[in-house]
């Protein structure tokens, strides 16, 4: 099943904070000497289901940052979150990159490292268990990890696709 249940989010309703997941220093060899470039990854979200990733390239760093963040805001999800966690298992694939999301209990905290971590934080889940598995380069990362939180989804939705009540879901 493809991503059905992708929602576009427009930026102007909401506030977003953002998080540089990455920057790199990027050199392109030329006739006259080397180029340097900066390529940089961030995250925005509302900590409240809304999330988007942008990659900007500059000369400068603050330029590549703030190119960044605007190519987030233009790529804005909705995501489900239940009681600040992920509805159920997922795997996210991308690249050389898969990662694992699992549900955890109240208190657990976000189980995450590096890339996964900044995206997890910025939706608003505040417990869950995830494993990067693969590559770690940060792009197929974050990539990976949208990728299993927009396959996710509760109990409304799949009652709503189905066509059936919320009792029905749960009780067969």
């Amino acid at each position: 099943m493809a991503n059905v249940n992708i929602k576009r989010v427009k930026s102007s309703d909401i506030e977003l904070k953002d998080k540089l997941v990455s920057i790199q220093r990027v050199t392109k060899v030329t006739k006259g000497g080397r180029a340097f470039t900066f390529s940089a990854i961030v995250v925005v979200g509302n900590e409240k289901g809304v999330v988007g990733y942008g990659l900007g390239k500059a000369k400068e760093v603050s330029d590549a940052i703030a190119k960044a963040i605007d190519d987030a805001k233009k790529n804005l999800l909705k995501v489900s979150v239940v009681k600040g966690t992920v509805p159920h298992d997922q795997y996210g694939k991308f690249g050389g990159s898969l990662v694992l999301l699992k549900p955890a209990a109240h208190g657990t905290g976000v189980i995450a490292g590096g890339a996964m971590r900044a995206v997890l934080e910025s939706v608003g889940i505040t417990d869950v268990l995830a494993k990067s598995k693969g590559s770690s380069n940060p792009h197929n990362v974050v990539k990976a990890t949208f990728d299993a939180l927009t396959k996710m989804r509760d109990a409304s939705t799949i009652a709503q696709q189905r066509g059936i009540t919320m009792e029905k879901v749960f009780n067969g």
